[in-house]
């Protein structure tokens, strides 16, 4: 009896804490520490959920098997990828190739340099940036990106749009530490507003912060209209945030679900893609469609680059 008592408790305490994280997923809130970390992971929580099914059919608790399916239905239910898809109507305008990666405070700015002569993207959005990383992209890649646009800083501050379409400059969005610089790329004739995202990640006590810079985020993605639009780089958030999500809402579309990589881990880069979070994302406005996403691992940094083919197509 005692076992079967420990292993009705085990369960249920496994079941509880899963059922706090999916209540807020379903009420549509972030709410408090440590939930935003956790529904980072949401995929994998799964694993508690199994183990708890497991104990109620070994102890025969039924009760707890009902509870059990509920949890591992809506776990199913959210796990589908989140926002719009499809493809626009209209024909192709231009085809580019658009790479983010977070350097880790400028470590992987050497391994950057590599992958981005042999990929050979035609826009690139580096975070984490810091003076160091910034001057050698400017010395190893200025003349195969003459355009650029960054806001320099030390660490995590500093960040840069390499390009090798012009660019001119346009408002970024004021972060609380972390730099955010925007441009409009004349991409073969066609105006396209490109947008680098980086907010601060959900630590403790800087949840608000965390809120309010995507909240940013999202009142630039609702007013852009019709405006061709770029916008990535390292959001610190999921798909199962509802602060990423309602930037989603707005119209913007992730493409790396566009190209059929949704959910697939960027941070950690030790675990991934094993275990991880997709919050490096590359968002489109509905006039780009997305042709392939491919994760790039690159040393000396906690965060796989995300290289992406995307088209702008013109009115259907």
């Amino acid at each position: 009896m005692t076992r079967r008592r420990l292993g009705i408790w085990s369960a249920a305490l496994l079941f509880a804490a899963v059922s706090v994280i999916l209540g807020c997923r379903l009420a549509d809130t972030d709410g408090i520490t440590p939930v935003p970390q956790l529904l980072a992971f949401l995929p994998w929580l799964l694993a508690p959920a199994g183990a708890g099914l497991a104990l109620t059919l070994l102890t025969r608790w039924w009760p707890g098997t009902i509870w059990a399916g509920v949890l591992l239905g809506l776990l199913a239910w959210f796990i589908a990828p989140y926002g719009q898809g499809g493809e626009p109507d209209g024909r192709v305008l231009a085809s580019f190739r658009v790479l983010t990666s977070n350097v880790e405070f400028g470590q992987a700015t050497d391994a950057l340099v590599a992958a981005v002569r042999e990929e050979r993207p035609d826009v690139v959005f580096v975070e984490e940036c810091d003076y160091g990383c910034s001057a050698a992209l400017r010395r190893s890649l200025s003349e195969e990106y003459p355009y650029r646009q960054s806001v320099e800083g030390a660490g995590s501050t500093g960040s840069v749009v390499l390009s090798r379409f012009p660019l001119k400059p346009a408002a970024g969005i004021p972060g609380s530490t972390m730099g955010m610089p925007g441009a409009v790329a004349d991409v073969r004739g066609h105006a396209v507003r490109l947008q680098l995202a980086h907010p601060m990640p959900p630590l403790p006590g800087q949840l608000d912060v965390w809120r309010r810079e995507l909240g940013k985020l999202r009142d630039f993605a609702a007013a852009l209209g019709r405006t061709p639009t770029v916008l990535a780089g390292d959001f610190n958030a999921s798909q199962d945030h509802a602060a990423f999500r309602a930037i989603l809402d707005t119209g913007l579309r992730d493409a790396a679900r566009l190209a059929g990589s949704g959910r697939t881990p960027t941070w950690p880069a030790r675990t991934a893609p094993a275990i991880g979070a997709q919050i490096d994302h590359v968002l489109v406005s509905e006039d780009f469609s997305a042709s392939d996403a491919r994760f790039l691992d690159l040393a000396d940094t906690d965060h796989r680059a995300l290289l992406v083919d995307i088209a702008l197509h013109g009115p259907g």
